[in-house]
């Protein structure tokens, strides 16, 4: 398995169409999220791009993700291999309060 990261680019104009889907997408990503196959999920403040990193065994299957959007229609994107990833999450042990 592989770490991508894609660069999405969301459109400049919300219409309702769009902002319809919103829902669903938060709903698929959360689902992507429990499989393990979406790691981490951020939107910029000006809601202009998102960045997603998937853990998936190719590039084409990190792609066959986004194509599922609920929102892939009015989206473009940009997706490159990590090298790696970290995160706080991945640096500090979980906290037990035993």
């Amino acid at each position: 398995m592989q770490q991508y990261m894609a660069e999405i680019t969301l459109p400049s104009k919300a219409t309702t169409d769009y902002i319809e889907l919103i829902p669903l997408q938060r709903s698929f990503v959360e689902r992507m999220f429990k499989r393990g196959i979406i790691t981490s999920y951020a939107l910029a403040v000006d809601r202009s791009k998102i960045w997603v990193t998937f853990f998936t065994a190719t590039v084409e299957e990190a792609e066959a993700v986004i194509r599922k959007f609920p929102i892939a229609d009015y989206i473009s994107y940009d997706i490159r291999e990590l090298a790696f990833r970290n995160s706080i999450s991945t640096l500090m042990p979980a906290m037990s309060l035993n």
